[in-house]
């Protein structure tokens, strides 16, 4: 009986139905927790549709039902894009703004800022994912002269360096108040919510999940050695290619709509490691229920922190990440 007990809980279908019951609990909990209190049982049967009064009905699904829907699609996101780019670099530290997706994103929303300010809230996001899309061009530009894919990052950085060089520029020149506005969507935020961005994003992270599941056995090659992933059939260069490519247009849809959330993508999937193992499905798998939870409950406390206002989900994921990087650097060398 001890042994059955034991492979049930480790098996997956356990995990992710206990994981699936952490989504459904996570996603009351944060639609009633707010400035306008709201009793879980209320939100409940809110979503039921038997809303208690009028007010409730328009906080629920006009504000929190969209914003918490985002916030675990972002997350989802970006943990998976980190698992995917973790594996196929074989890097523990590969996150996708290492490409420099942020810093190519707000040059583009810092242009629509200067130049498209009468249209802002249609150009903002549009010339965001147009800045994204061009750092990733030129990310792999530069890869098809660099073999190595250490090389490869290290581009990332250098062009995130150069466009964020750009906009730290047109935003010294630029009036104060559209510049303060930029600053405060580079830190990343899901105040801005809806329900059509939700229907954009989440078809998009279902497609790339879906197509990468089909090549995780792939994936699983490429984590021994390129030379072994060779030997078994894998043509690594392009399987990689098309990994980082997908990855790049998951990161700059989100960060077109959401701003810069940072170290989700390096954080999660170490933790999904840990709980369900090394192998690409298992880890796709447990990144997008555990990294939308982890945000899901990120905003909710970017939302209490301060009474009165709301932090950025930027500034918190980024104060969580750097002690979680530090604490993965000094594990990382307890181990050699």
């Amino acid at each position: 009986m001890k042994s059955v007990n034991n492979a049930l809980a480790n098996s997956l279908g356990f995990k992710v139905l206990l994981l699936v019951l952490a989504v459904c609990l996570s996603f009351i909990a944060a639609i009633s927790i707010g400035s306008a209190s709201i009793s879980a049982s209320d939100a409940y049967q809110c979503l039921l549709g038997e809303c208690s009064s009028r007010m409730v009905e328009t906080v629920i699904w006009q504000i929190r039902v969209p914003r918490v829907m985002l916030g675990f699609i972002v997350g989802a996101g970006l943990a998976c894009a980190g698992a995917v780019l973790q594996n196929t670099t074989r890097n523990p530290l590969a996150d996708p703004y290492l490409f420099g997706i942020v810093a190519g994103a707000g040059l583009g929303a810092t242009i629509a800022n200067t130049f498209f300010a009468q249209q802002i809230a249609f150009m903002l996001p549009a010339m965001a994912f147009v800045g994204a899309a061009m750092a990733i061009m030129l990310v792999l530009f530069l890869a098809r002269f660099l073999f190595r894919v250490e090389l490869i990052l290290l581009a990332g950085v250098a062009v995130a360096f150069m466009l964020g060089s750009m906009s730290q520029f047109l935003l010294y020149v630029g009036e104060p108040l559209a510049s303060n506005r930029i600053m405060f969507w580079l830190m990343g935020s899901l105040a801005g919510a809806e329900m059509e961005q939700v229907k954009l994003l989440l078809p998009l992270l279902m497609v790339l999940l879906g197509l990468v599941l089909l090549v995780h056995r792939q994936m699983d090659a490429m984590l021994l050695d390129e030379d072994s992933a060779l030997t078994l059939g894998v043509n690594v260069p392009r399987l990689r290619m098309l990994l980082l490519l997908g990855c790049a247009l998951m990161t700059a849809a989100i960060v077109a709509y959401c701003g810069g959330i940072g170290f989700v993508g390096l954080m999660v999937p170490h933790m999904v490691r840990f709980l369900f193992g090394v192998t690409s499905f298992k880890l796709l798998i447990g990144c997008f229920f555990l990294g939308g939870i982890f945000l899901m409950w990120v905003d909710v406390l970017a939302r209490q922190l301060l009474s009165g206002q709301e932090l950025p989900i930027g500034i918190i994921t980024s104060a969580i990440g750097s002690i979680f990087f530090v604490l993965l650097m000094l594990r990382s060398k307890a181990t050699r």
